[in-house]
């Protein structure tokens, strides 16, 4: 099933339930569990009527309404736990030779994750803001939802706590990070805040694509019209998403509605382009000496979506414009 939430209704907004082809939606369920967030935390409960729901909804039945994405936060509007792993290490590699840092030790064995900002989360069709001079850059990336997960868990048994999925645009300011990483204390100020996909899905409306560890299709990432980049969410993923969770859980529990981030989607074959402005970069300075590529600019429209075989949007599109952050 596909979930979303609408605006309206709080911080947390209103749970709604939207159709395969994202057309239509309904929030016949609002009495008995009026947020994502509360869904998650019984979700065993509230699965199955969601699914009836849903069943219903794609036959047409029940009170529906067209799906405006306007109108829709984030799934989760807000949430207890933000993590982002890093679980591409051709993307590793390449953002800290752009920033002259070697290799951390060990990155080919315990990923790399920072816990990031999760008090509000931006909708789909929020602006990116920020100063031309920090560097704005996207990062489309893929991330999974859970329940509550034990401490300690085995990747086995992390599989199953995944409930959702979701796309991610986990907006970097590029000139900011350096002289913050520097201090030794991790991100702050560069790493503002993450855009997500219209819904989030339950994993088996992603049929065989996906296999419990890895979702096995390409991300594409538009900017101005044109495709920056569409390399292949299931290749070259070094640590899958149980790893992540099962190295997130190492020492703490994860609250139900805890969303992990794969980290940027990157595929060693440059063919298939870039999930973010700074490889593109890393890539001409490789090749030339010199980079061609700014990072975005006052105007400039991101957008990320990930298709079936049938070229139906799965996710709904993020689709961000940048404007100027004036006091």
């Amino acid at each position: 099933m596909k979930l979303g939430s609408l605006k309206r209704g709080g911080p947390d907004g209103t749970l709604i339930v939207v159709s395969h082809d994202l057309s239509k939606a309904t929030g016949s369920l609002q009495a008995h569990v009026g947020t994502l967030q509360a869904a998650l935390e019984q979700w065993s409960a509230v699965a199955p009527l969601l699914e009836n729901v849903y069943q219903d909804l794609n036959a047409g039945k029940g009170d529906l309404f067209d799906l405006d994405v306007e109108a829709l936060a984030a799934p989760l509007p807000r949430g207890y736990q933000w993590l982002d792993g890093s679980a591409y290490l051709t993307h590793v590699e390449r953002v800290r030779k752009a920033r002259g840092a070697p290799m951390p030790p060990n990155y080919d064995t315990e990923p790399l994750m920072y816990q990031g900002n999760s008090s509000a989360f931006l909708a789909p069709r929020d602006p990116i803001w920020g100063d031309i001079e920090w560097g704005i850059d996207f990062e489309a990336e893929v991330a999974v939802v859970t329940d509550e997960v034990p401490m300690s868990i085995t990747p086995a048994a992390a599989k199953t706590h995944i409930k959702l999925l979701m796309l991610v645009n986990d907006i970097s300011y590029r000139n900011l990070i350096p002289p913050e990483l520097a201090k030794g204390f991790g991100f702050l100020h560069g790493k503002p805040g993450c855009a997500f996909s219209p819904v989030a899905v339950t994993p088996d409306e992603l049929g065989e694509h996906w296999d419990g560890r890895r979702l096995h299709l390409p991300l594409i990432t538009r900017c101005n019209g044109t495709v920056f980049g569409q390399p292949h969410a299931g290749d070259d993923m070094h640590f899958d998403f149980p790893s992540l969770i099962t190295h997130a859980a190492r020492t703490r529990r994860l609250p139900a509605g805890t969303i992990i981030g794969s980290g940027t989607v990157s595929n060693a074959d440059p063919t298939r382009g870039y999930s973010c402005i700074v490889e593109q970069r890393m890539q001409e300075i490789a090749h030339t000496g010199r980079t061609d590529t700014g990072y975005l600019r006052d105007g400039d429209r991101v957008r990320i979506e990930m298709q079936d075989p049938r070229g139906q949007s799965i996710f709904g599109t993020i689709d961000q414009v940048v404007q100027h952050w004036a006091r």
